[in-house]
């Protein structure tokens, strides 16, 4: 409940820090304000289950462990958006409030206990990422991102709310504790249709947030159209709020049907995998490669709600802090050298921008490269371990057929991923010595070396939990 109330508070805090004469004070007061919420979201750690805002709002370990992922994935993300400062076009005092009232939604996706606060976390962070993803007026490419992204977003919402009222009506209740009472406590399959079709239209509403398929079209030409700020904030937050709210509404109140749902998420994600992996091969532009990307580890998560075991809680979180760790990484070496280098007039975001970077920026290449393995799920980082618990959760519920396609589709991504790593080490390319600022790299490096921590020491994030 902490942050949620902190982040309002400096939210408008930001805003009105906008009405100073110097812009150079907004970062540093925003990454302040981060670390006291992030410091204030462990306060409640191993207190048990508390409720608050009536028995709407639930804070355990789970939602503990998904905020401060959020947080921590935000306090990296705005470390590294000081370009904002030196664009005399942009806002930072919107764009950084923004993005803190953004951060208010994610988490009440996260410690939702009642329908209505999941509806009201998900406005809160789509309209803001709506707004962020058209920030640069200028750009056209920019422009048709934001206005893709709201008209397909504003059709997910609808579908959902008409999923909650369909629940409502079966059930009586928005409360997920009296929504699983219901589904349990009558016999599999004497469950009233209108619960199943609220149940699909709801899972439709949440599956857009986190870019499953088929629900994906959108996320390719708003990655690359939006600025690869937002585009990271995207990509790292809005997944891991989305399939943490995906976990709790499954793991709280479906419980009861869920030889109904495993099936149908299942080939959710198998589709998924498909897509993201095969459409990723394709590509020539990195951003949009990683957009593919995103599509393809929201297959794997989901995996692990398909087999909704216990180890399938860790399996989530664990997976989200590395899938965030090596995001973050890979879009800010982006940043960097696409500032650099143009394509048509354009910041250049296709693979040949990072030939020859191992020759003059050896480590940014090395960041580079490690991302790269993660995502990949190349042994002794974290990637790995995530896509071994996601896989030994599938097992234990006895799915091996999905974790052997999911196995096959990882080789495809070793391809892709690795076209990166190539460019940076073995082509020739304009030799550029990058400036980067102290702190940017600082973050980078924290970064990457989390990324090996856990890759190495996967038991030092188990004992937390």
């Amino acid at each position: 409940m902490y942050p949620i109330i902190l982040l309002s508070f400096f939210g408008i805090v930001t805003l009105f820090l906008g009405f100073s004469k110097s812009k150079n004070i907004l970062l540093p007061a925003t990454l302040l304000f981060l670390v006291i919420t992030l410091i204030s979201n462990f306060i409640d750690w191993n207190q048990g289950p508390l409720l608050y805002f009536y028995d709407m709002f639930r804070v355990d370990n789970v939602t503990l462990a998904f905020s401060g992922i959020v947080l921590l994935s935000a306090f990296m993300i705005f470390a590294i958006s000081g370009g904002f400062q030196d664009n005399p076009d942009s806002e930072p005092a919107e764009y950084y409030g923004l993005m803190l009232f953004s951060l208010v939604g994610a988490i009440m996706m996260i410690g939702f206990e009642h329908l209505i606060m999941l509806f009201i976390g998900v406005e809160i962070l789509s309209v803001a990422m709506y707004v962020l993803t058209g920030s640069n007026k200028r750009n056209l490419r920019s422009n048709e991102a934001a206005l893709k992204y709201f008209l397909m977003g504003a059709f997910a919402t609808g579908i959902m709310l008409f999923g909650m009222t369909l629940i409502y009506g079966a059930t009586g209740s928005f409360n997920l504790m009296q929504i699983q009472g219901f589904s349990s406590n009558i016999p599999a399959g004497s469950q009233p249709y209108i619960l199943y079709a609220g149940f699909l239209l709801l899972l439709i509403g949440m599956l857009f947030k986190v870019s499953a398929a088929p629900f994906h079209f959108w996320t390719p030409d708003v990655y690359e159209g939006a600025p690869t700020i937002f585009t990271t904030f995207m990509s790292t937050i809005v997944k891991t709020a989305g399939f943490a709210a995906l976990f709790r509404l499954l793991n709280t109140s479906f419980t009861g049907i869920y030889n109904f749902w495993w099936l149908v998420i299942a080939a959710i994600a198998v589709l998924t995998l498909l897509v993201g992996n095969i459409g990723a091969t394709s590509q020539n532009s990195f951003k949009r490669m990683l957009a593919y990307s995103g599509i393809s580890h929201a297959g794997y998560l989901l995996i692990a709600l398909t087999a909704l075991t216990k180890p399938s809680q860790n399996a989530i979180i664990f997976y989200s802090l590395a899938y965030s760790l090596s995001t973050i990484s890979a879009f800010g070496v982006l940043m960097l050298v696409s500032k650099e280098k143009t394509f048509e007039g354009q910041p250049n975001e296709r693979y040949e921008a990072f030939n020859g970077l191992a020759k003059q920026n050896p480590l940014l290449a090395f960041i580079l490269a490690v991302s790269m393995l993660s995502l990949a799920g190349i042994p002794l980082t974290a990637g790995f371990w995530g896509k071994f618990f996601i896989f030994t959760s599938a097992a234990d519920r006895g799915i091996i057929w999905i974790t052997v396609i999911a196995v096959l589709m990882s080789t495809v991504g070793i391809y892709y991923y690795f076209r990166v790593i190539i460019s940076s080490y073995l082509k020739e390319g304009d030799l550029i010595k990058i400036r980067v600022a102290p702190f940017y790299q600082v973050i980078l490096v924290l970064a990457t070396f989390l990324t090996i921590l856990f890759g190495l020491a996967p038991g030092i994030f188990e004992s937390f939990m």
